[in-house]
C-alpha cells in the first residue's frame, strides 16, 4: 500500500528517512513530499542572546528549525569557537527543554543535553516546564518561528514563568510543492493514506489533494502527527483517521496500520 508523507526528509540521516524506514518495515510504500520552505532571520540577535547565558535560566526549543538557526549563526569560525570553548558549557548548566525526539537529537548535535523530549507536544512540555521552574527565575530563552502557536506561551504566562521569545525563522510554501503533488498522483495514483505533519501542511496541500484525488478522496485515510495538526485538519472538514500518540515513526506507523486495518 502507498502512503504519502507531507514532510521534508530528515537531514543528516544515514539511510532512509526514519518515517519511511519504519513504514517500509511494515510493508507500506512511503513517499515524502516537502511542504514548507524556511527563511532564517535575526541570527545576529540570536547569537547576542546566546552570548549571555547568565541572563537566562534555560532554553526552550519546540522546533528543529530553531536548532538549525543556532547552527547557522555559529557558522562563523569565531562564533563556533566561542560556543565550543565556553558558551555551550555555560548553557549546559541550565535546562534545555525540547518538545520531541527529533528536536532533542538536533540539540545533542550542538553539544547540549535536552530534557522533556517525551512530552511530545507543546501543552505537555509547558506543563513539564511549569513543574520545574519558579515564577521568580530569570527568563527562559525561546527561539521560535513566526507561526508558533500560543499554547506554550499562554501556559507559561499563566504560571508567571518568565520567557523571552525571538523569531528566528519564517515559514512559507515550498516552491516545488504543487508540481511534486501533481507528479506523485499522476505516477503513483491515489495513496491509501496521507499524513500531515503541521497545520501549515494542511493549509498548503489540502485543496490540491482534493483536486488530484477527485472522487477517491473519501477513500484516503488521513493521519496527523499530533493533536495540533489533527485540530487543523478537522477544522477543514477532513476526517482524521488517526493521530500519532507521540510524534515518532513507530507511533505514526501503528496509527496508520490500524486505520488501514493491517
Amino acid at each position: 500500500m502507498k502512503v504519502l508523507l507531507l514532510k521534508e526528509p530528515k537531514e543528516n540521516e544515514n539511510g532512509p528517512d526514519p518515517y519511511v524506514k519504519e513504514l517500509e518495515l511494515h510493508g507500506l510504500e512511503a513517499t515524502l513530499i516537502p511542504v514548507l520552505a524556511f527563511e532564517f532571520i535575526s541570527l545576529q540577535a540570536l547569537f547576542e542572546k546566546l552570548s549571555h547565558p547568565e541572563q537566562y535560566c534555560g532554553l526552550i526549543f519546540t522546533s528543529p528549525r530553531a536548532i538549525e538557526a543556532i547552527k547557522l549563526c555559529l557558522e562563523d569560525n569565531g562564533k563556533k569557537e566561542a560556543w565550543k570553548n565556553y558558551l555551550g558549557e555555560k548553557w549546559n548548566t541550565k535546562p534545555v527543554y525540547v518538545v520531541g525526539k527529533a528536536t532533542a537529537g538536533l540539540v545533542g548535535e550542538i553539544g547540549l543535553v535536552p530534557q522533556g523530549e517525551n512530552c511530545g507536544n507543546a501543552e505537555k512540555l509547558a506543563g513539564y516546564i511549569c513543574s520545574r521552574e519558579s515564577s521568580n527565575s530569570l527568563p527562559l530563552l525561546f527561539p521560535c518561528g513566526a507561526l508558533k502557536r500560543e499554547t506554550l506561551p499562554t501556559m507559561l504566562r499563566g504560571k508567571d514563568i518568565a520567557f523571552e521569545s525571538l523569531t528566528v525563522y519564517q515559514t512559507g510554501q515550498h516552491p516545488n510543492l504543487n508540481e511534486s503533488l501533481r507528479n506523485y498522483f499522476s505516477q503513483e495514483g491515489v495513496p491509501a493514506s496521507v499524513t500531515f505533519f503541521s497545520p501549515s501542511g494542511v493549509k498548503y496541500c489540502l485543496k490540491q489533494i482534493q483536486k488530484l484525488s477527485g472522487d477517491l478522496m473519501p477513500h484516503i485515510k488521513f493521519a496527523a502527527i499530533g493533536p495540533t495538526t489533527a485540530e487543523a485538519m478537522a477544522t477543514e472538514g477532513i476526517v482524521v483517521s488517526c493521530t500519532a500518540i507521540n510524534p515518532t515513526p513507530q507511533h505514526l506507523t501503528a496509527g496508520i496500520k490500524k486505520s488501514l486495518h493491517l
